[in-house]
C-alpha cells in the first residue's frame, strides 16, 4: 500500500509541476513585455517607411515600442507627412508595426504594418498601408502626465499605452 501511495504522490507532484511550468511558459510567451527605449527602436526601425504610395522619413527620436516575452515586437514612430495630401495628413501621424495580434479598445489588430493617428474629438484612428480606415476608438487625456512627448510608449497596469502628447490609447496582447 505504501508504495502505491508514494507513486501516486510522486505522479501528482509531477503533474502539478508540469502544469505550473506550462503556465509560466505561457505567461513568458505573450503578455509580459519590456518597453523599448529610443536607442532600442533606432536599431529596429528603417530610416524611411512606405505608406499610401509614398516613402517618408521617420522621426526616430519620437519612437517607442514593446518587446514581448517571446521576442515579438510592437513599434511606433512619428513620420514626416509633409508630402502627403491634407486628408491623409489629418489622420496619419505615426507608423505602427506589430508582429503579433494585439487589442486596442476591444478591436483586434492582426500582425502587420499600419498608419495611426490621434485626431480631433479624442479619437485614435488605425489605417491600413493604403490609408483606408480600419477602425477608430476613443483616446484618453492624461492630465497627470508630467512631461508629455510627441510619441511615447509606457507600461500600464492594464497593458501598454501609446501616447501622443497627453493623449493615449491602451493596447494589450
Amino acid at each position: 500500500m505504501r508504495t502505491d501511495r508514494g507513486k501516486v504522490c510522486l505522479i501528482a507532484v509531477l503533474i502539478v509541476g508540469a502544469i505550473l511550468g506550462v503556465a509560466q511558459f505561457a505567461v513568458g510567451q505573450g503578455t509580459a513585455g519590456t518597453v523599448l527605449t529610443v536607442d532600442d527602436t533606432t536599431k529596429l526601425l528603417p530610416p524611411s517607411v512606405f505608406f499610401r504610395g509614398q516613402s517618408a522619413t521617420i522621426q526616430v527620436r519620437n519612437s517607442g515600442g514593446v518587446k514581448f516575452g517571446d521576442g515579438m515586437f510592437v513599434l511606433a514612430t512619428l513620420v514626416d507627412t509633409s508630402g502627403y495630401s491634407s486628408d491623409v495628413q489629418a489622420k496619419y501621424q505615426a507608423y505602427f508595426i506589430t508582429e503579433v495580434e494585439i487589442k486596442i479598445a476591444g478591436h483586434i489588430l492582426p500582425a502587420g504594418i499600419y498608419g495611426v493617428g490621434f485626431i480631433p474629438g479624442n479619437k485614435f484612428v488605425v489605417l491600413d498601408v493604403g490609408a483606408h480606415d480600419l477602425f477608430t476608438v476613443a483616446s484618453h487625456p492624461d492630465a497627470e502626465m508630467k512631461r508629455p512627448m510627441p510619441l511615447k510608449v509606457v507600461a500600464a497596469k492594464d497593458g501598454f499605452r501609446l501616447y501622443e502628447g497627453r493623449n493615449f490609447v491602451t493596447f494589450t496582447r
